[in-house]
């Protein structure tokens, strides 16, 4: 069974918005592809009534918005919600089994301008445990026999095979763009509290970032300038001058993602894109350490009061974080959380200094490794999200597996619709892909 589809928000939502595509033929299409195939993926949580909700919401919408040149821009397009947002109408589980009632609260900001743009909910997205290592059941519908990574693991998997035509996740470490590369899918992990959390289960206030899913850099510009705070004009953009941070940081590449990667890079050369070798983090060990101690410790402080009544009901690698973080004294998360500031100031001072544009380098350290009892390796999307800069994957080839690989781009702090703008550009290269 193919468990891949072809449907890319742009388009959709065009066809929605202007009556060529009915929005009760569309969550039709949307329901009997989960039905046929989610059983295997495991994308979504189960919702029995979901088709007839369906109905009656694009009824309502209808009504709301009969005439087609007034349509918002999300008009009928369906979404899928990772559960540790809170939703109206859902229980918010976070991927546990501690007690919801504990961490319930009102609908998240990001989806009301979801639905004030016209968007239908189609349902909650499996999540890691509070969305970190311990997984949920969802496969990677390239190979089921292979991880979709994590944490916005159903939100991944389920744009992949059309389940939906646009799906939120978070990123504290890597949830966005790992997932989204295994899953051979757009990720964008926008410039930090570009996209407001109000709403969200929290894992680090200081690192947690809203991200977004689509099949397609058009699609992903639609929701981005539905849902980034303080939008800017669109922005035509000169061509960016590249650079590859050379060093201990790409070192933690696979060797075969890191040789496909340089073939990418040969290619955009070609293409005749100016692409720079620079050394960047040199530091990486002390780097990644640094914010996986401040995110365990935060993650600590949001469980605070219900960490002594439930820790057995934590799963095994997410008390391991929580103690953790239970180490980590106010002095060192204090540090930690400053230097976030550092590492963006001096990211932006090495940029200035060299003319660069954009950073270049692999969305995660190789394809989705077999099996779903682990997500896979953070690393190379760590620095990025500790300095809270805009990143982006867009699809970069397969493996000789036919496993999916992602370029990971990461701009300026707040340059986010220059991102978008320039990942549209360069993802028209086909890098990696047969023309």
């Amino acid at each position: 069974m193919n468990y891949l589809n072809h449907v890319p928000l742009a388009t959709t939502v065009a066809q929605l918005r202007d009556g060529r595509l009915d929005p009760h033929a569309h969550i039709d299409q949307r329901c009997d592809r989960i039905a046929a195939i989610d059983g295997e993926v495991a994308a979504l949580l189960p919702e029995p009534d979901r088709r007839a909700r369906l109905h009656a919401d694009a009824d309502a919408l209808l009504a709301h918005h009969p005439n087609p040149a007034t349509r918002p821009p999300l008009f009928g397009a369906l979404v899928g919600v990772k559960d540790i947002f809170h939703v109206e109408g859902y229980v918010t589980r976070a991927g546990s089994a501690i007690p919801p009632a504990l961490f319930a609260g009102e609908e998240a900001a990001c989806v009301r301008q979801l639905r004030e743009a016209g968007a239908l909910i189609l349902g909650k997205t499996v999540t890691t445990e509070f969305a970190f290592f311990e997984p949920g059941p969802t496969r990677n519908p390239h190979n089921l026999a292979h991880t979709p990574g994590g944490s916005s693991s159903g939100s991944a998997a389920a744009v992949a095979a059309g389940l939906c035509d646009l799906a939120l996740g978070t990123q504290t470490i890597g949830s966005v763009i790992r997932p989204a590369a295994f899953c051979g899918v757009i990720g964008f992990k926008p410039s930090f509290d570009r996209i407001v959390t109000p709403g969200l289960v929290y894992f680090s206030r200081t690192a947690d970032h809203v991200g977004l899913f689509t099949q397609d850099v058009a699609g992903m510009w639609l929701a981005a300038s539905v849902l980034l705070a303080g939008r800017r004009e669109d922005s035509q953009p000169s061509p960016p001058v590249l650079a590859v941070p050379e060093g201990a940081y790409l070192a933690q590449t696979e060797p075969a993602a890191l040789a496909e990667f340089e073939q990418q890079i040969a290619q955009l050369t070609q293409a005749g894109y100016t692409v720079k070798r620079l050394p960047l983090f040199a530091e990486i060990e002390p780097l990644n350490t640094l914010h996986r101690r401040m995110v365990g410790a935060e993650f600590a402080q949001e469980h605070a009061h219900i960490y002594p009544d439930h820790a057995a009901t934590y799963r095994p690698r997410t008390r391991e974080m929580i103690e953790l973080g239970m180490s980590v004294g106010a002095d060192e998360l204090a540090a930690a959380r400053a230097h976030c500031l550092t590492l963006r100031s001096e990211l932006h001072e090495r940029m200035d200094a060299e003319g660069i544009d954009l950073w270049l380098c692999p969305a995660a350290t190789g394809p989705a490794p077999a099996g779903i009892h682990a997500t896979g390796d953070p690393v190379m999307n760590l620095p990025w999200t500790h300095a809270g800069l805009p990143a982006l994957t867009i699809p970069a080839g397969v493996t000789a597996e036919g496993l999916p690989l992602g370029l990971q781009l990461a701009a300026r702090f707040g340059a986010d619709e220059q991102l978008l703008a320039w990942a549209q550009e360069l993802d028209a290269q086909q890098i990696g892909r047969a023309p």
